[in-house]
């Protein structure tokens, strides 16, 4: 198989594993799983050896015609730099799943590692698809596998934190759905050699559309992609279907779903209606710099420390908008290192809680009481090193995306006008409080539950890590700290790609900022 096919084997992988898993022997489940989920690394590392950073454009493009009516679509992949990041994020915080999915699994292993996998052929196809539609039936194909594995092997109250997903993430989909057609629509009107649904003849085409609809078909999109992101004020289905999630359901959505909507803020809100993110790139910025601090402090007066995580995810995920928002190179470049930064670090975070409370049944952080570090050494230094990572201590991957953002937004264009030269920098100073604050949270929590007298509950009642999970946190470690001390591994691929569409979005910027505006 020559490299052209790659993607096409990459999806197939967990999409033919699906069915394999749900035909096979029950004992077999689980290595068919890490199999699979090895192989899916594997077809990465070979994108990752094949793929030629230098050029912004799409690479290992696929185009087949599936459908002709009632509209054309195509099976039609590919990956640029941006992409190819999430694409290998994708491949190995599902291994790291799996991995991790050792006791989980255990009950109906069938079914569990079957959702997996058509979970993981839904997250992948985002990433790689080419055409608008394709990418709007799989964005929407995993509400089925998640809905799933949060209501069968999640917590006391898995069915009401489900349902609230089910309903917050398809109630974003109609939104998409319906700026998807609008979309369709206008550009008929403009001509018939304009209406597609080549996501890559769109970025070109869209831009040509009035203001006024772009504004309109940007806002349909957006929305949908903040509710996934998750933002203020979609944002309260999050901690919940965190809290009921198996842990690795967790780290997969934190990890990954999460970066769909980001996903999808910059390759479809910020590619194809540049002047209407031109016109919403100040508000961007000062909902990205809200979630950072109101998130923040709403983790430090939580008493589960599975909460604390998950608010501390729609907290960083605030650092994404305010770097897109700020319509900067640096800022977008800082945005899509945060992406994936934020990708392991979450994910190592929750399979970290998973382990706490595989030990002490509970998620309180007043019942566990701290002391745990006596007991746990060897978890407490892989939890030592998360906290860090997330509170963005330099050296680790955390640091790398946040200040790139804040440099990137103090830069911004938007942010050099005198109309919004005060309130740009007054946004960014009170985003950079959020640092401190997670600084705060992520330190409390690490000392409540692991500094301090041995309880006496949990003397010599408690193990520390098991080889399994000593191999997951190393797996997901091992990023987290590499990416911190050399980031160029990870940029280098998706600079070219950012620099571009910063480029054309600040092009735009000049026509739509007349001089009436910036007197």
């Amino acid at each position: 198989m020559g490299p052209e096919h790659l993607l096409t084997a990459l999806l197939l992988v967990p999409l033919v594993g699906t069915f394999a898993i749900a035909l096979s022997p029950e004992p077999w489940a689980r290595q068919i799983s890490l199999w699979l989920g090895a192989a899916m690394v594997v077809i990465s590392a070979l994108l990752l050896a094949n793929f030629n950073p230098a050029l912004a454009g799409m690479q290992f493009v696929e185009q087949v015609n599936w459908i002709r009516w009632p509209f054309p679509v195509d099976y039609h992949v590919g990956i640029d730099g941006f992409s190819l990041a999430l694409v290998a994020l994708t491949t190995i915080v599902t291994f790291a799943a799996i991995l991790a999915s050792k006791t989980v699994g255990e009950t109906r292993p069938r079914l569990y590692y079957s959702m997996v996998m058509l979970l993981t052929t839904s997250i992948l196809g985002v990433f790689l698809s080419l055409d608008l539609v394709q990418f709007f039936v799989l964005y929407e194909l995993e509400l089925v596998p998640m809905y799933f594995l949060i209501a069968i092997w999640g917590g006391p109250r898995r069915d009401y934190a489900a349902m609230k997903f089910l309903i917050y993430t398809f109630f974003g989909g109609i939104f998409m759905l319906a700026a998807l057609l609008f979309l369709y629509y206008q550009l008929g009107q403009a001509g018939a050699q304009y209406q597609t649904f080549d996501m890559v003849k769109l970025a070109t085409v869209s831009p040509l559309l009035a203001k006024q609809v772009q504004l309109l078909g940007c806002l349909g999109f957006m929305v949908a992609f903040l509710i996934k992101l998750p933002s203020f004020p979609f944002h309260t289905w999050l901690p919940d279907a965190h809290v009921e999630a198996p842990t690795p359901i967790s780290m997969i959505l934190a990890g990954l779903l999460l970066k769909m909507g980001a996903y999808g803020l910059v390759r479809i809100c910020m590619g194809f209606f540049p002047e209407a993110l031109v016109t919403l790139g100040v508000g961007l910025m000062a909902l990205g710099a809200f979630n950072i601090v109101w998130a923040a402090m709403a983790c430090l007066v939580q008493g589960d420390m599975k909460r604390v995580i998950a608010l501390s995810s729609v907290s960083h995920m605030g650092f994404i908008t305010l770097g897109l928002g700020s319509l900067s190179a640096a800022g977008l470049n800082g945005a899509i290192f945060q992406m994936v930064s934020h990708g392991f670090i979450s994910a190592a975070l929750f399979f970290l809680v998973g382990t706490v409370y595989d030990r002490c049944h509970t998620r309180q952080i007043k019942e566990i009481g701290g002391g745990l570090a006596r007991q746990m050494p060897t978890l407490f230094y892989f939890w030592m090193l998360a906290t860090l990572a997330n509170l963005g201590l330099p050296a680790l991957s955390g640091f790398v995306g946040e200040v790139t953002v804040f440099y990137g937004s103090f830069m911004s264009p938007v942010a050099m006008l005198p109309a919004h030269h005060t309130f740009v920098h007054g946004t960014i100073i009170f985003a950079c409080t959020g640092v401190i604050l997670s600084a705060g949270y992520m330190l409390w929590l690490l000392k409540r539950l692991f500094f301090g007298p041995e309880q006496e509950r949990w003397s010599g009642h408690l193990t520390d890590a098991r080889g399994w999970e000593v191999a997951v946190a190393s797996i997901l470690a091992l990023f987290i700290v590499g990416l911190g001390i050399y980031p160029m591994a990870l940029t280098s691929q998706y600079t070219p790609v950012a620099d571009r569409m910063t480029r054309d979005v600040q092009a735009r910027t000049t026509i739509s900022l007349r001089p009436s505006q910036v007197d």
